[in-house]
């Protein structure tokens, strides 16, 4: 069978576990004008890649695909609870917890899940995404790079949609933006893969700020 398939399984937005419903503190950065155009918008998500992703939750899910990959369940628990303290406000917690819990669900219903992985989710009293996600890509035979590089594409396109539902920015201004953010999207994975676990970390005030605002934002479109 192709392996792209696979692959192209996972990062699908089809994928039926509600990334749509999430902004990531996106939706209040447009609200409050710190998004308010194609150029700004670039500035958000690439340091979002940079100073974030790359430095803390891109490095911390791999660990997780590779735990998985090997059966270290023993690490694989470890880097699970290291994930649900690391949430920064109660949307972060909760994304990462839904979004958990349906992909369990959906791996739960599937002949292909083996017996250690079922008795792995039934270990853990909270699953989040990264672990459930690395769960799906030992499922599906995907290797730990390709998984990280599908979590991040999903997460890209996720900021992209975002921006379409909540700028005035058409399909072919965000396939601009992808095209200028693909760089920092390859860049964010090199940097994590090549982060030992010493230096895993972020301080990523602005993203928090925005999550905790977003909470009480009036109006809204998502949940994070």
């Amino acid at each position: 069978m192709n392996s792209a398939w696979a692959l192209l399984r996972l990062a699908s937005p089809q994928l039926p576990i509600g990334g749509y419903s999430y902004s990531q503190g996106l939706e209040l950065a447009v609200e409050q004008g710190l998004v308010d155009s194609p150029d700004s918008a670039q500035r958000w998500i690439a340091d979002q890649l940079l100073l974030n992703l790359a430095r803390f939750e891109a490095p911390l899910l791999l660990a997780h695909c590779e735990a998985a990959a090997a059966g270290d369940w023993t690490r694989l628990q470890d880097l699970a609870a290291q994930q649900r303290a690391s949430r920064e406000s109660r949307e972060l917690r909760l994304e990462s917890r839904q979004m958990g819990y349906s992909l369990e669900q959906l791996l739960a219903g599937l002949p292909e899940l083996d017996e250690a992985s079922r008795a792995l989710f039934a270990a853990l009293p909270e699953p989040g995404l990264a672990v459930a996600w690395a769960l799906a890509a030992r499922t599906w035979r995907i290797a730990p790079q390709d998984a990280l590089a599908a979590w991040l594409w999903g997460w890209l396109e996720n900021q992209l949609a975002v921006l379409m539902k909540t700028l005035p920015l058409g399909q072919q201004a965000a396939q601009r933006l992808t095209s200028a953010l693909l760089p920092r999207l390859e860049q964010a994975q090199r940097l994590a893969s090549a982060l030992p676990a010493e230096h895993w970390g972020g301080a990523a005030f602005g993203l928090a700020l925005a999550s905790m605002a977003h909470e009480r934002q009036y109006s809204r479109l998502f949940r994070s």
